[in-house]
């Protein structure tokens, strides 16, 4: 009899454990947390300086600008947008800053503040066009892409913009103690989206549209306002990326930032957020921009043809998407 009381106690215990087994496997963490262990040893194996502090030092600042945008599109995507006015958006902010302190004379700080806002102004231009024009996201962030980029160039005449500054190099290569600033930027946004995301209702109402947008209004909740403000955020992370691209270039560059849209996406969906929105983590996002710089690094450090680079990255990401959805 005592034997079968505690055989009895036992089940609920091993299938509690089991249940928790499972749900820890199908989080949305698992298969970007696996895939950056794999990649890593793989590189590690392959190159000797891969494990020291001075390369993973570099490999995060290198995945800086790339990981905060993904912040922003993180927002975008789990609302079932996208934005693919991240790059040009970062581009434009970075020169208007720089010709406001060059041509215009405007003091560096209240210059990097327009930079910034003109950024969210694109932002919220977008969020406007898809929540209240009811138009597709992927239609009016190419445009507003293409826009951005164009109105760059002319107004710089299609050239960089230097002679900043010296203090504002310390947003792109500066250092606090042995850790690189743009390093510290990019984990303070992500701990502030993380609290947004995980810990407030604006957060839930993100997922919710996500999951599906129509029984979220029906409950109550602001989707049109909730649209527009994760483009406005999605705007501020490429205005913060723009001061990070200036102060590492020392200029305002109208053809940089060609493709980062695309790095941010993909760092999202390796990340494990849903492509279709509702389901994803910002953490994950994290993972998923440093396990793109470890791919860089790793292939760099093995002296991999450049053009060869552009297809294993690209396998390697088709890979992941369909394992992940496989998986789910």
């Amino acid at each position: 009899m005592q034997h079968e009381a505690n055989t009895l106690g036992s089940a609920p215990a091993r299938a509690s454990s089991q249940a928790r087994w499972r749900a820890l496997i199908h989080s949305p963490l698992a298969l970007p947390l696996a895939g950056l262990i794999v990649v890593s040893l793989l590189m590690g194996l392959a190159s000797d300086n891969f494990f020291t502090v001075s390369n993973w030092l570099n490999v995060l600042r290198q995945v800086s600008i790339v990981g905060i945008l993904a912040v922003g599109m993180t927002f975008v995507i789990l609302t079932g947008g996208i934005d693919l006015s991240v790059g040009a958006a970062m581009a434009l902010a970075g020169t208007l800053s720089a010709g406001l302190i060059v041509n215009s004379g405007l003091p560096a700080p209240v210059a990097l503040l327009a930079g910034v806002a003109l950024a969210v102004g694109i932002g919220l231009l977008n969020g406007a066009l898809v929540a209240w024009g009811r138009m597709p996201a992927i239609i009016v962030t190419l445009a507003t892409m293409g826009v951005a980029r164009g109105v760059g160039l002319i107004y710089s005449g299609g050239y960089p913009i230097s002679g900043l500054p010296g203090w504002i190099s310390w947003f792109g290569v500066g250092r606090i103690g042995m850790i690189p600033v743009p390093v510290i930027l990019m984990l303070v946004v992500y701990a502030l989206a993380w609290v947004l995301l995980q810990r407030t209702p604006f957060g839930r109402h993100v997922y919710a549209i996500g999951g599906n947008e129509m029984a979220a209004r029906l409950s109550g909740v602001k989707t049109t306002r909730i649209k527009l403000a994760v483009y406005a955020i999605s705007g501020f992370t490429s205005g913060l990326a723009a001061i990070i691209l200036t102060g590492r270039l020392m200029s305002g560059q109208p053809n940089a930032g060609v493709g980062f849209e695309l790095d941010a996406i993909a760092a999202v969906v390796l990340g494990g957020t849903a492509i279709a929105g509702g389901r994803g983590l910002v953490v994950g996002t994290l993972i998923g921009a440093v396990l793109l710089g470890i791919l860089n690094n790793g292939l760099n450090l093995m002296g991999i043809n450049p053009y060869l680079q552009d297809i294993i990255r690209g396998v390697i990401i088709l890979l992941a998407i369909y394992i992940a959805r496989e998986w789910r």
